[in-house]
């Protein structure tokens, strides 16, 4: 669009608040808010820099929608930047749901994991461990009994489920426990996910003190690491903020650009300590002048952005402490319409933290060390996100497969996965069956994992084209290369590279394949001691005796040093079998 074309269109729009997509085949360019779209659009036919006039030089409509409010402008601009992902605005590029806890609406409510909470629900979170969640309320369950299952199975029932029989739930639903006492077990629940961390790390406790002193000592190590997961979940604080006695929680924002990337470190504090951090990555492209359409840019045009796309589905923090301001009026009067205080600490203790948020943010900043070189070498878009597999199996007995993960060069040990797989002597076959399982899972939306940017396979040119076999079966568009460990060439579709031995690039595809490795071994040597020990050939000793005994020491060789009457300690095993035990070890 020309000049002219723009300021025709622009004519014809209303002197009301709403939100304009630039648009070309089909494709939104640039989303936009406005207080009055008229006089907003009419700004475009002169832009105030290169990228903004290559974007209406390569428009050919702009389309409208008007809003009641400019606070809904501005929330819609944020929804539609994450629909659309505009290749000319700032946009938050890996923004997500976060897992829930919600007790549901209920006369007997129940307990769930959710992204999509219901409105009615009493909710928790959101919380950045899923692993942690679940063996959270798993533990909550087991100690109070709330029930897990849906609506539709509660109704109607005669007779308690499986749950009633595990421990899991007391069964409201039959009246195994009157509705008044379950409803204080709920209340209890409540007290829990509100921060009162002793109503279920106590009852924990307790257990596996109980555990220990009966000698039960494999359930002592599960309540034992139950606990210390129970203990850290509402986070093992930190440094202090200086806040005001009114405001309950506070995030701290840093940020870092390089280049058409930009890191934003969010820092999280709650009634006064520091309870939870993470990064998020943007898209900045060109970010010489804000996206409200003022002169600001830079660090300014990134807040603005981010505080928009990020909090418009999440509540609001108490304050917002910021290294500068985010110079963008429409945002600034939403805060303020909302009650959030919004400050620029120059010095104490706020200044100190809006600092450790920028050395966060400023750590591997948009991926450009390792990350970013190995993209370029591999010429693909990004290499932030990679995940690492490989196959284990001791002649095609107790086979597996791990799937890594890493995230900025750094190992994100909470998505890692592994699988079992059907016993047989066949690497390449076994890594197909890994990856179509992986595969799957994606294009299905079973894996709540983001897709990553590349993909790592332990072995040559027979495991990677293996992988992109089964990658083309599912349709999961994802690049995957090979590192062969003998000569440490990296295989891809086109051809073989071999890079100096001390480019970083290459080390962290190497740091990828070797964790990969370590933890297929690992799951490998679990199943393989699972399946068989020199204890089975021991008269006497059973598959449970067995568990206990590996359970009491640790490994077979601890089982072999141990005295007769530590051996005798272990239930089921008595005075004949330890004899036994330490002639035959």
């Amino acid at each position: 669009m020309n000049a002219e074309e723009v300021r025709d269109r622009a004519g014809s729009l209303p002197r009301e608040p709403g939100v304009y997509q630039f648009r070309a085949d089909d494709t939104t360019l640039y989303v936009g808010k406005a207080v009055d779209l008229r006089s907003r659009v009419r700004s475009y036919a002169d832009p105030r820099s290169a990228r903004i006039r290559r974007m209406v030089d390569r428009a050919e409509e702009i389309e409208i929608a008007v809003t009641d409010t400019e606070t809904q402008a501005l929330l819609l601009e944020a929804n539609l930047i994450k629909r659309h992902q505009p290749r000319y605005n700032v946009r938050l590029k890996d923004d997500k749901s976060y897992p829930m806890v919600q007790l549901t609406s209920h006369e007997a409510p129940g307990i769930e994991i959710t992204r999509d909470p219901d409105e009615s629900a009493t909710v928790f979170g959101p919380y950045t461990n899923k692993r942690q969640v679940e063996t959270v309320v798993k533990a909550l369950r087991e100690t109070y009994g709330i029930r897990g299952c849906s609506e539709h199975k509660y109704a109607g029932r005669d007779r308690p489920c499986l749950d009633y029989e595990m421990g899991l739930c007391t069964a409201p639903c039959t009246r195994e426990i009157d509705l008044e006492s379950y409803a204080e077990d709920v209340t209890a629940v409540e007290r829990f996910l509100e921060g009162e961390t002793g109503i279920l790390a106590d009852p924990l406790r307790r257990e596996m003190e109980g555990a220990a002193q009966k000698q039960n000592f494999e359930r002592a190590a599960n309540m034992r690491d139950r606990l210390e997961t129970v203990e850290a979940f509402h986070g093992e604080g930190g440094e202090a903020v200086q806040t005001r006695s009114d405001e309950r929680a506070v995030d701290v924002l840093g940020v870092a650009i390089e280049g058409e990337d930009a890191t934003v470190a969010r820092l999280r504090a709650e009634t006064g300590k520091l309870v939870d951090r993470d990064r998020h990555t943007l898209e900045a492209p060109g970010t010489d002048v804000g996206e409200s359409g003022t002169d600001e840019g830079g660090v300014p045009a990134v807040l603005a952005a981010f505080i928009v796309q990020y909090y418009a589905e999440r509540d609001l923090p108490d304050a917002l402490l910021l290294p500068e301001r985010h110079g963008d009026s429409e945002v600034a009067a939403w805060l303020e319409a909302e009650g959030v205080s919004v400050r620029v600490p120059g010095a104490g203790r706020e200044a100190k933290l809006v600092e450790l948020a920028l050395k966060n943010a400023r750590r591997n900043v948009g991926g450009r060390d390792e990350c970013g070189m190995l993209a370029d070498a591999l010429e693909i878009d990004s290499a932030r996100r990679i995940e690492g597999f490989d196959v284990s199996h001791a002649q095609g007995k107790a086979a597996v497969g791990s799937n890594v993960t890493f995230v900025d060069g750094s190992a994100e040990k909470a998505d890692y996965r592994r699988k079992k797989l059907t016993d047989q002597n066949d690497d390449y076959d076994n890594m197909r069956t890994l990856l179509e399982w992986r595969a799957s899972r994606a294009v299905e939306g079973r894996d709540d994992r983001p897709d990553p940017d590349l993909l790592v396979i332990d072995g040559g040119e027979g495991q990677l084209e293996a992988a992109r076999d089964a990658l083309a079966a599912v349709g999961w568009d994802v690049p995957a290369i090979a590192l062969a460990k003998a000569e440490e060439q990296v295989v891809t579709p086109d051809r073989v590279f071999s890079w100096p031995s001390d480019v970083p690039h290459l080390h962290l595809l190497q740091r990828v394949r070797d964790e990969s490795h370590r933890f297929a071994v690992q799951y490998h040597q679990t199943i393989r001691d699972e399946v068989k020990t020199v204890l089975d050939d021991v008269p006497g000793i059973g598959p449970e005796t067995r568990k206990r005994l590996l359970g009491r020491f640790g490994s077979v060789e601890n089982v072999r040093e141990a005295s007769l009457e530590d051996l005798e300690s272990v239930s089921g095993v008595g005075e004949k079998t330890a004899e036994t035990l330490k002639s035959r070890l």
